[in-house]
């Protein structure tokens, strides 16, 4: 089972920023454009706190998903999780659980990995070396 996980891990990288890049994509696409309708994001401006966050979701986790410029975009989506986590979540309280910043978290520290990382075989970095 080690050696299948082991000869594959490259792969899964790829797979782990494809999916970290879509859901980020999804929240700058649910922020800026309304879609799908959630009640969260009825009230969001594009210049506003959260605008401005789903913009850069939506650019940075645009490019995320294809693996274009992976290691900048997964710094600055990093970057943006810590902040949107001790702005949002962090106030409302010091646990997680309560605060409902459990993805921030994750996020923040799934971007700092791939920024670390790269973005794997299977991205238009690896097609452009």
């Amino acid at each position: 089972m080690d050696r299948i996980i082991a000869r594959n891990q490259p792969y899964l990288l790829s797979l782990f920023r494809f999916v970290t890049g879509l859901l980020l994509f999804h929240y700058g696409v649910a922020k800026l454009f309304k879609f799908p309708p959630v009640e969260m994001f009825a009230d969001v401006t594009p210049l506003s706190l959260w605008g401005v966050a789903g913009m850069f979701e939506f650019a940075a986790g645009g490019l995320l998903t294809i693996g274009l410029f992976t290691r900048p975009a997964a710094f600055i989506l990093s970057g943006e999780m810590a902040f949107a986590y001790f702005i949002e979540h962090l106030p409302h309280s010091f646990f997680p659980v309560v605060n409902d910043g459990a993805l921030a978290i994750v996020l923040c520290f799934g971007c700092l990995f791939l920024a670390a990382a790269g973005g794997g075989p299977i991205s238009v970095d690896a097609m452009r070396r």
